[in-house]
């Protein structure tokens, strides 16, 4: 045999072997939800409105919630429209202050330019869309970016935050179609080993959504999808029942006027085919909260007769039925929710006007018990 056959099977087997290690060294997924505790209805039932901002001019949409000591961030994208070439990410911090909230000046987040110089390889960053925190990488967010293109292009880029903007970023390894075309809108999933998922959606051609899964340093380590052939949906807002059951709400791209629901009973390994829900849906994302206590939470544009109407329901039967509690209405649309724990209350943030303005809510345990 010759040097350079022996050279092959030697590399050969040195790989086998490095695969093998790799292998053995490989811990398997967890894939069963941490549940929340349920909340404290101690002290007063409030409901209160924290912020209420509208731009001079263009648009403010699609509003996230991002947990921080003593409070929260609320960012959202803002431009002359959505999409377009001016659109950075601004925001502004929500610090307890007594019985009230201290709410600073809205300022610039994340700019195209600073995300563009952050990104690894550097390039250009030609609009800015949906934002989520990474709750698994403190100081840590996912953006949705587009490079070239519209939404259908967009990519999901993790980056690191500082004080002073982006240090760094990557955009997430998940489709095999040049990286493109998947987005974010819903908070992450928290998994009892203490990883997590983050919700994700496919906006070309068959959308769907998706589940993605990471290792301890923030690679993608794994992907489950949610399709469907009946319809194209998108957004999904899983909310878990149990350490394995979990359900999973979706837009319907295609304007069906429904909200469209999926399950899974392995903790999100695998999900059913997305079927029609009774509840009217004018083809805009859901928010849903587990509040610990075997209730769901959920703001949604249900009301058939009011499809601009932001309607606050709690569900008691896993989703099977809804009750609704609080109704808040414009003028303009009221779009975009996300609901998220902060501390011992609630937060609700959503687009207000039609995408002309952000609003921000907070409600205690003692106002949900009440209702």
């Amino acid at each position: 045999m010759d040097t350079v056959a022996l050279a092959i099977l030697a590399l050969g087997a040195m790989s086998l072997v490095l695969g093998a290690v790799a292998i053995r060294r490989d811990r398997p997924l967890c894939w069963q939800f941490a549940l929340p505790a349920p909340l404290p209805a101690t002290g007063e039932g409030r409901f209160e409105t924290v912020l209420d901002y509208r731009p001079e001019t263009g648009q403010a949409h699609a509003p996230a919630i991002l947990p921080r000591d003593g409070g929260l961030s609320v960012v959202w994208f803002e431009g002359s429209a959505e999409a377009q070439p001016d659109v950075d990410i601004r925001g502004v911090d929500l610090i307890r202050n007594g019985d009230g909230w201290q709410v600073s000046d809205p300022a610039p987040r994340l700019t195209r330019a600073a995300l563009g110089r952050a990104l690894e390889p550097r390039q250009l960053v030609v609009t800015l869309g949906n934002t989520v925190a990474h709750e698994a990488m403190p100081g840590r967010f996912f953006a949705t970016v587009v490079s070239v293109g519209g939404w259908a292009m967009a990519a999901i880029a993790d980056v690191t935050m500082s004080p002073a903007g982006p240090v760094t970023a990557r955009k997430l390894d998940l489709s095999p179609i040049l990286n493109r075309s998947f987005l974010v809108k819903s908070p992450m999933l928290a998994y009892a080993d203490g990883s997590h998922a983050l919700p994700a959606y496919f906006e070309m051609g068959p959308t769907f959504g998706a589940l993605v899964r990471f290792d301890a340093k923030g690679r993608v380590r794994d992907r489950r999808w949610m399709r469907s052939r009946r319809a194209k949906v998108i957004q999904p807002m899983i909310v878990p029942l149990d350490a394995r059951r979990a359900l999973a709400f979706l837009r319907d791209f295609d304007r069906s006027g429904t909200l469209w629901l999926c399950r899974s009973a392995d903790g999100g390994q695998s999900w059913s085919a997305p079927e029609p829900t009774s509840r009217p849906n004018p083809s805009a994302p859901v928010a849903a909260l587990a509040l610990g206590d075997g209730r769901i939470l959920m703001a949604a544009n249900d009301d058939a007769t009011a499809p601009d109407a932001l309607i606050l329901s709690i569900s008691g039967d896993e989703g099977a039925s809804w009750r609704e509690i609080h109704r808040l209405s414009g003028p303009g649309a009221l779009r975009y929710p996300m609901l998220r724990r902060v501390g011992d209350a609630i937060a609700l943030v959503h687009s207000t006007g039609g995408k002309r303005g952000i609003a921000a809510h907070i409600m205690s345990a003692s106002w949900l018990a009440a209702r």
